[in-house]
């Protein structure tokens, strides 16, 4: 049968947690999605779309606060990414950063480009002007017409950092050290073993403006194919998030990052492997758990290879659709975000 969408009367109200790459190629598909359900004659869509965009890969670096994952999403709704490496925008140039680079300035592994550093000017200048995160965002999205909002998971500063055992260390009682998530991910492709993930600050964090209004209103909640455990993992545990998802009147479905026991994208297994869960998407559902059981999810999107967790999480309480999950390109990216809507829109 199909779906029962909510009263066509008012418009849809659909929030996304997100984070990276893979919740920026999946918020393109599902405002294509959108629009096609509930076009507004101008090629949009009259449904709400907002997302709520972890921020724990933020990082201070020569002078700027870079804000990757809010910047990956930004740049790919706005049709200026850079495709190809997936990141940062499209038709770069570094010389900026090798000209810091000179000065000893900055991540030697980790670039930026010239008109991605326009962005971080730009945002670290209103941060030092009193505007808190949100309002900055706002102001820099606002460029473009973006179809979807994107609200930062906190105002306040948390950053994720990541402990490891050091095989550098020549003493074999000091090979426990900590760096910044990002020197992790990208200087070394998490290849250095994760102890535990430290994310600095989210104690004592807020959700920004917004954020808790969203989720609590929405008639669906989607949780991206971001990394499981530092991009949805960290907005999870902002104080009062998980709590807004759990007493939402909106479904709330997953989309599986893990299709046939292999990531989609990056490292996510690496830090899988950290908490002690197992790279299969059946896993990542029962790590978010049911909702009926005291755990986040109504519905789980996995890919056909992965047909057979189907009964198995459906017996655990969390109704699990299979379809194809490669995000290769907008038109298959609309069809899996349309399926999530199809789930999460079904009558309760």
């Amino acid at each position: 049968m199909p779906a029962e969408d909510p009263d066509v009367s008012a418009p849809v109200r659909i929030a996304v947690l997100a984070g990276g790459v893979g919740g920026a190629r999946f918020l393109r598909g599902l405002r294509e999605a959108a629009a096609r359900r509930w076009p507004d004659g101008d090629g949009g869509t009259t449904a709400a779309i907002t997302a709520i965009v972890n921020t724990g890969d933020d990082a201070w670096l020569a002078g700027l606060r870079i804000t990757p994952d809010l910047d990956s999403i930004l740049y790919t709704l706005a049709g200026v990414n850079d495709e190809q490496r997936g990141w940062g925008r499209v038709g770069e140039t570094e010389r900026v950063s090798a000209e810091l680079a000179e000065y000893g300035i900055g991540w030697p592994w980790f670039t930026l480009g010239d008109l991605d550093l326009g962005t971080h000017i730009a945002r670290t200048s209103m941060l030092r002007d009193g505007l808190p995160l949100s309002a900055a965002s706002a102001r820099i999205h606002s460029r473009w017409p973006l179809g979807v909002t994107l609200l930062p998971m906190t105002d306040d500063e948390v950053e994720t950092h990541v402990e490891v055992d050091d095989p550098e260390s020549p003493d074999p009682d000091q090979r426990i050290r900590t760096m910044h998530f990002q020197e992790w991910w990208t200087r070394y492709r998490a290849s250095l073993p994760a102890r535990r993930f430290v994310q600095q600050g989210i104690e004592t964090a807020t959700p920004a403006p917004g954020v808790l209004e969203t989720i609590e209103a929405a008639d669906v909640i989607l949780l991206a194919p971001s990394n499981p455990v530092v991009s949805i993992g960290t907005i999870l545990n902002v104080p009062g998030i998980r709590a807004a998802l759990s007493r939402g009147a909106g479904r709330v479905i997953g989309v599986s990052p893990i299709i046939d026991g292999s990531v989609v994208r990056g490292m996510a297994d690496a830090c899988l492997t950290a908490i002690g869960v197992a790279t299969s998407a059946s896993a990542v559902a029962l790590h978010y758990g049911a909702r009926i059981a005291g755990g986040l999810l109504d519905g789980w999107l996995v890919d056909s290879a992965d047909n057979q967790a189907v009964e198995s999480l459906a017996a655990a309480g969390i109704a699990t659709v299979a379809r194809p999950l490669w995000m290769v390109d907008l038109e298959k990216s609309a069809a899996i975000a349309d399926a999530a809507l199809e789930l999460g829109l079904r009558a309760r």
